[in-house]
């Protein structure tokens, strides 16, 4: 059974066809029209809503609220929403009388009135769902900085930034309003939020703690439920969702997912599923076993450890690993479980890999990055991924886990299943730990089989000598895919004159997201001038023979990415140039 809230109201399901999203569910089942179907790819934002994750026990603090955070509801399974509170356009306004002329509207629904932010208003609910969530959360934000003293106990709503709006509405589009009108809505809602505030008009609070005793009896019964099996058999965890022969289950532990793929090694394992939606809503998959990855902490962890440790770490389960380290200095791995969202990585990327961090902004949107994981983009294979590229670029290593009893010939690092005596192996599952170079076999093919699934991937830290440069094409900056993406992480010597070591990833030029080896060669030895760069890149015709699509030519992308090339090099000369001149 799921159970979570639409509007305010407490629903809890068990039988319905797992392949029912959440737009399905609130538009076909609630009759909840006000939200809108328009691409049902996750690329238009009309189907926009906001969501808050519950405390998981009544006796929660209801103060410490977790942030809002929007998604497309047209490819979101409706059992992501499991422990959640789900918000429409319609719930964000004050009507309890259920008379729309006196209603008190939500500060982003009255700026988007007043600044005639809506034509048709067909996207209309989306956009107003990314600007309630930017308002919401900067107000809870502004509450707690209330509490600790920082606002003199005074509760005060800064104005989002130009930058904060455009970037909170990059995931929706508007095709006969305009761009301008909405932002100056996103610009006019701080100041509605103050004006209320100050003639003290009580409005709803979106943010108030709906663990119920109902809930928390539910999650003490599950855990209960999942503490009587000990005995490692997957036919004694019930599905969460299941009519006729289809089935999703929801595992709340690693253990409980080996359990069930080795019992279903064909079932579909759904992470963020923001590719894999569209197998529902564009190809018309009804899966038949569905295994949702959500609930289970231990992959959504990450850790930095030491390399000599790292292979020895890598094989237990995340929740083990140590989260810090006495001496940062000697840290060398950043590890990330497989289950991460894009937006859970951010701060840590931005911390160790400022460069890779950047690319976010660009990669996706908001509503993409709330529910897209690692994982899920590693294994998708897409050709045009954006992160694969640049984990090739920084060397990074996968780490799988094969729990099918029957998969042979299983290699790599840290592959057991020789070993008799390794408690991996009396649990029927195989780890392996390789390169991610050698996971992308071909085009969607990759070192998964049946019953597998990524459990982490280990990115070596940058060292002191190292630079690493991300350029990616698209037609459009924000919320598209690209033509082309390269990453460019380049060793220097101890002197800064000489090139050691390169590693170029490149993205959208070929069935695979792949290295470009002769190129990395072509930079070996060389001295750090620009025309060392212009000799690598014309070794690139012989990495690869880009297609020619949609998106570009195979002239234009090799073009590109060989003067992208070419700019990694003048980045890199200004870059030692001013590093030299501040020492």
């Amino acid at each position: 059974m799921i159970s979570f809230y639409l509007n305010g109201k407490r629903h809890e399901i068990s039988h319905l066809n797992p392949n029912t999203t959440v737009l399905e569910y609130l538009r076909l089942h609630e009759h909840q029209t006000d939200t809108k179907e328009g691409c049902g790819s996750g690329d238009c934002g009309a189907c926009t809503i906001m969501a808050q994750r519950l405390p998981n026990h009544a006796m929660s603090d209801s103060s410490d609220s977790t942030p809002f955070y929007t998604f497309n509801s047209c490819i979101a399974l409706l059992s992501l929403m499991d422990g959640h509170h789900l918000m429409t356009a319609s719930y964000l306004a004050d009507n309890p009388a259920h008379h729309p002329e006196r209603a008190l509207l939500h500060p982003a629904q009255q700026a988007m009135v007043d600044c005639h932010g809506s034509q048709c208003g067909f996207c209309t609910p989306g956009f107003v769902m990314s600007l309630a969530n930017l308002y919401e959360n900067n107000r809870m934000q502004q509450q707690q900085n209330a509490k600790q003293g920082s606002t003199n106990g005074e509760s005060s709503y800064d104005d989002p930034s130009y930058d904060d709006i455009v970037a909170a509405i990059s995931g929706n589009l508007c095709r006969c309003t305009g761009y301008r009108p909405i932002i100056e809505a996103g610009l006019t809602m701080g100041k509605i939020g103050q004006q209320r505030d100050t003639d003290k008009t009580v409005a709803k609070d979106l943010t108030i703690s709906l663990a119920t005793d109902a809930m928390a009896s539910n999650s003490d019964a599950l855990l209960k439920t999942a503490s009587l099996d000990t005995s490692n058999k997957a036919s004694t965890i019930e599905p969460a969702l299941a009519e006729g022969s289809r089935q999703l289950f929801i595992p709340k532990t690693v253990d409980e997912l080996n359990q069930l793929l080795a019992v279903y090694p064909q079932a579909t394992i759904w992470a963020g599923g923001t590719d894999l939606g569209l197998s529902i809503t564009q190809h018309l998959v009804d899966h038949e076993v569905i295994i949702q990855l959500s609930a289970i902490d231990e992959l959504k962890t990450w850790s930095l450890s030491h390399s000599k440790s790292s292979s020895t770490t890598a094989s237990k389960p995340l929740s083990d690993l140590d989260k810090s380290t006495d001496n940062e200095e000697a840290v060398q791995e950043l590890t990330f479980g497989a289950g991460m969202t894009y937006q859970q990585m951010l701060p840590i990327l931005e911390h160790n890999f400022p460069a890779f961090a950047a690319l976010f902004a660009r990669t996706a949107s908001p509503q993409i990055r709330n529910m897209g994981t690692l994982g899920g983009n590693i294994a998708n294979a897409s050709p045009i991924g954006d992160l694969p590229p640049i984990l090739l670029a920084l060397e990074a290593r996968i780490h799988l886990r094969h729990c099918n009893p029957n998969n042979g010939d299983i290699g790599g690092e840290e592959a057991n299943a020789k070993d008799e005596n390794n408690e991996h192996n009396q649990k029927h599952y195989v780890d392996e730990i390789i390169p991610l170079s050698e996971f992308f076999i071909d085009y969607k093919k990759t070192k998964l089989r049946a019953g597998s699934y990524i459990v982490a991937i280990h990115m070596p830290l940058m060292q002191a000598n190292q630079h690493l440069f991300i350029h990616k094409i698209s037609k459009r900056y924000e919320d598209d895919i690209s033509a082309c993406l390269i990453a460019v992480r380049i060793d220097l010597s101890a002197d800064g004159m000489t090139i050691d070591h390169a590693k170029i990833g490149l993205g959208g030029m070929a069935a695979i997201p792949l290295l470009a080896k002769n190129c990395q060669q072509a930079l070996l030895g060389q001295p750090l001038e620009l025309a060392s760069f212009e000799k690598a890149a014309k070794a690139l015709p012989m990495d690869v023979s880009p297609l020619t699509d949609v998106r570009a030519s195979r002239e234009y992308r090799l073009h590109v990415v060989q003067r992208l090339l070419i700019k990694c090099g003048k980045q890199l000369i200004k870059e030692t140039q001013t590093e030299r001149e501040s020492s």
